[in-house]
């Protein structure tokens, strides 16, 4: 993948027969090697050179079958908490280490049958919890533009994946923006659907309202291209949604004519990094300049994000967890009875993070203390879905705002758990009202990477990434400048 090809261009080139399925895939895989045995980035947690191999000799031997399928042959990573039979699915903790699925997701059964080809199973925080892919219980992934800095997280591996070159699409899952922001650190495109949207069935449950799995990209049509395939009600999932799935590589024609963007006050604070507020008005110049209307408008609940996100999340990540106990898969650590075998099996399967969420979800589920945290939290969670929901319905198609506050920044920069957890502030806000949201490259402060952020309404998905797109072509080469 040394030449970057987008999806598409790697589908049509083994289409037309200017190359092969088997040859791209190994090349994938020699790249994937690379990266972390001679760079060291410690993006992967398990290649699947058999079933990658044989997948892609099946495709080029399937000849009437490779017309209709728009991955033909392309290479795609997975984080290590979404199931593939016959591999591992550890979620980056010890509790799980060695266990291998005995299914597959439904997002990469769709990316098979598309003509997707996996190739490996990406790091990630532990159980997905954090922001930095610092709390992998196998190492931290490293940053491929600057591998002093972290990736983001908590999908930093599959973020690392496609901005390493490996793969030009990759999966993750989003809780809080473990899509969106590790995709602005790394530069690359990443999208958080609605929820609903695209089926969590064979997706390690973490905070089970607010989960959803998210796609990675080289470029727009990349992420749009992958979140088509994968979208679409499931019955595996019985919160998937029976709505159709657009098209959402119908970009239209470029013009931004009649599409109003909200600018909400919220997200551009006075001590927002001075980089990103630059390439985030010069990016609202550009939308300008395509045809759009920019509105000022406010979501005035946004403060209140943080707390209500670090609450619902934590309470419903206890209750998930409970699973995890020695008992039935995984770790094992056997103790003086049952309560025993409990306490020694979490104590040393689960790292400090993980602890301290099951510990803080457990205290606000409490008696006496459900209602004063939980409850409360549930009721402000409302409020911020309806403050989205009074914008859009004045008459905005989408926000913009910055992905996130700040750069990249250095491994261990962020030691405490509350400056760590406001890295999401820009973007839990979408996985607590349920909305679509992106973000692309819109520039570089210094060497490091600048996302911007579309926010749109449940289901419009369609018009985020023709939005999206107009941006992305209008901003050119100065969106990685």
């Amino acid at each position: 993948m040394s030449e970057r090809k987008t999806a598409a261009q790697v589908a049509e080139s083994i289409r037309s027969g200017k190359a092969t399925a088997k040859a791209t895939i190994a090349a994938a895989l020699t790249r994937a090697r690379d990266v972390d045995v001679v760079e060291k980035l410690n993006v992967f947690l398990k290649r699947a050179d058999e079933q990658a191999s044989a997948h892609a000799a099946q495709l080029d031997s399937a000849a009437s079958e490779r017309a209709a399928m728009p991955l033909l042959g392309v290479p795609i990573a997975a984080k290590d908490n979404i199931s593939v039979a016959g591999l591992q699915v550890t979620c980056g903790s010890k509790i799980l280490e060695g266990y291998v699925s005995p299914y597959t997701a439904t997002a990469i059964e769709r990316l098979r049958r598309a003509g997707a080809v996996l190739v490996g199973k990406t790091n990630l925080d532990e159980f997905a919890m954090g922001s930095s892919t610092e709390n992998s219980a196998f190492g931290p992934t490293r940053n491929p533009i600057a591998p002093e800095l972290v990736p983001g997280g908590s999908s930093g591996g599959s973020a690392a994946a496609v901005a390493a070159g490996v793969v030009p699409i990759a999966l993750g899952s989003e809780t809080g923006g473990s899509v969106r922001q590790p995709a602005a650190f790394c530069g690359i495109v990443g999208v958080k659907p609605t929820y609903g949207r695209v089926s969590r069935y064979g997706l390690v449950a973490f905070a089970s309202s607010l989960d959803q799995i998210g796609v990675f990209g080289t470029c727009v049509h990349d992420a749009a291209l992958a979140l088509q395939t994968i979208a679409g009600r499931d019955d595996a999932d019985a919160t998937t949604a029976d709505v159709a799935v657009d098209d959402y590589t119908a970009f239209g024609d470029g013009s931004l004519k009649g599409v109003v963007i909200g600018r909400p006050k919220e997200y551009f604070p006075e001590n927002l990094d001075p980089g990103i507020a630059a390439h985030c008005a010069r990016g609202i110049e550009r939308l300008k300049s395509l045809g759009a209307e920019i509105r000022d408008v406010s979501l005035p609940h946004t403060a209140s994000a943080i707390p209500v996100y670090y609450i619902v999340a934590p309470a419903e990540a206890s209750s998930n967890l409970a699973r995890f106990d020695g008992v039935r898969y995984g770790l094992r650590i056997e103790g003086e009875g049952l309560r025993g075998l409990y306490e020694a099996t979490r104590s040393q399967g689960f790292g400090p993070e993980v602890t301290r969420r099951i510990m803080l979800g457990t205290y606000v589920l409490s008696a006496g203390y459900y209602d004063a945290y939980y409850r409360k939290a549930m009721q402000v969670r409302t409020l911020i879905a309806n403050d989205f929901r009074t914008v859009f319905a004045q008459g905005v198609h989408a926000l913009f705002t910055p992905t996130t506050p700040t750069p990249a920044f250095a491994f261990g920069a962020r030691s405490d758990p509350y400056e760590m957890y406001l890295s999401d502030i820009f973007t839990c806000t979408a996985n607590l009202a349920g909305v679509p949201a992106l973000s692309l490259p819109i520039g570089r402060v210094g060497k490091l990477p600048v996302g911007g952020q579309f926010i749109a309404p449940h289901f419009q998905e369609q018009r985020m990434f023709a939005i999206a797109r107009a941006l992305e072509v209008a901003l050119g080469a100065e969106a990685h400048a």
